[in-house]
C-alpha cells in the first residue's frame, strides 16, 4: 500500500462541481493500493500516516505528527499510484490491485481513520475528482508498506 502524503495548509477535493471533503491544516494523502495488500498493510499504513512527524515544533524542527498538531486529514484514492514506471513511455497498472480489493481497502482506511482521529474526509473512489492544495513547504513523502 502506497501513501503519498503531502504537508497542506488547506486541500479540498471537487467531483461534479461538488466539494465531497476538505481539510484546513494537515495531510493530503493520495492512496494507491497494491495486489498483495491487506487489512495488515492497511492499518500499518494509516498507524504511519497518523503518526509521521512532519509537523514542526516550537524550533522549527519536524517533530510533530498529524495526531499531536491535531490536523486535518484528506485521503484520496488514486489507481496510478502502483503504476509500474519502469521501462516504456506508458505506465503498466499490473502491480494494482483490482477496483474491487482496491476499493474495500480505501474504504477499510478511511472508516478506521474515522476511529482514531477527528478531522477526516476523502475523495470519492473511482470518481474523475479535481484535487485542490496549498502545499506547505513543500512538504511531500512517499509512504509504502
Amino acid at each position: 500500500m502506497i501513501g503519498l502524503l503531502q504537508r497542506v495548509t488547506q486541500a479540498s477535493v471537487v467531483v461534479s462541481e461538488e466539494t465531497v471533503g476538505c481539510i484546513d491544516k494537515g495531510l493530503l494523502v493520495l492512496l494507491g493500493v497494491e495486489k498483495k495488500d491487506g487489512e495488515a498493510q492497511a492499518r500499518r499504513l494509516l498507524e504511519r500516516l497518523l503518526n509521521y512527524r512532519v509537523f514542526p515544533d516550537e524550533n522549527g524542527k519536524m517533530n510533530q505528527s498529524l495526531r499531536d498538531m491535531q490536523g486535518g486529514l484528506l485521503l484520496v484514492p488514486q489507481f496510478t499510484l502502483p503504476a509500474d514506471t519502469r521501462k516504456g513511455n506508458r505506465p503498466s497498472f499490473t502491480p494494482a490491485a483490482d477496483p474491487e480489493t482496491g476499493k474495500c481497502l480505501f474504504e477499510y482506511v478511511l472508516q478506521e481513520a474515522k476511529k482514531q482521529h477527528s478531522t477526516v474526509a476523502s475523495g470519492v473512489f473511482g470518481a474523475d475528482m479535481q484535487v485542490h492544495l496549498v502545499n506547505d513547504g513543500p512538504v511531500t513523502f512517499w509512504l509504502q508498506v
